[in-house]
């Protein structure tokens, strides 16, 4: 995968951690700069651990779907991706998904269920030659970085630009699913 490919799959698996920052720090009115960097580092953790496992599971069923690999990526990208445009046209409960409190462990929960998106595409990266150290390490980062800002830009742009951003990174993931089958079957045809 070329260094710009990984930059939009890492931004696009950022931008649900972004969008609830962003809620978050809304909600909670001034988060304080320590609040936004725990946040941030929940946040990048567990969205750089997610597709690692997703990986993990990928590889290991990968010898017995070689065939439909890159049926399999395509569906998995694309599903992602249609996923975050239903959720940034309004297909979820927003106060669900930006939690006020400042516990740890609903902090952690809401990482968890921001990153199962990155746990699918992580399946999806098993069946390409991809360096996963790689890029799990710009998620991760660049889910740090997107996270803590957006806790403390949060009071200033609302939840209006998180949609945005959501919308924009459902619609990079499906064209990402969509390039890995097309250059699939090009070298088939």
């Amino acid at each position: 995968m070329s260094p710009i490919g990984i930059a939009v799959l890492a931004v696009s698996m950022s931008v649900d951690a972004f969008a609830v920052s962003v809620g978050r720090g809304a909600a909670i009115g001034r988060p304080r700069f320590a609040e936004a960097l725990r946040t941030g580092v929940v946040f990048g953790l567990v969205e750089a651990l997610t597709p690692v496992l997703g990986w993990a599971a990928g590889v290991a069923a990968s010898q017995y779907v070689a065939a439909v690999d890159h049926w399999i990526a395509f569906a998995l990208l694309a599903g992602v991706g249609l996923h975050m445009l239903w959720n940034a046209r309004g297909g979820r409960d927003e106060a669900a998904a930006a939690p006020t409190s400042h516990s740890l462990l609903i902090l952690i929960a809401t990482a968890v269920g921001t990153s199962l998106d990155a746990m699918a595409v992580g399946v999806s990266l098993a069946f390409l030659n991809v360096n996963i150290v790689v890029i799990a390490a710009a998620i991760g980062l660049t889910t740090f970085l997107m996270s803590s800002g957006g806790m403390l830009l949060g009071r200033l742009i609302g939840a209006r630009l998180g949609r945005l951003a959501e919308i924009l990174a459902g619609i990079a993931l499906f064209a990402i699913g969509a390039m890995i089958l097309v250059e699939h079957l090009a070298l088939l045809g």
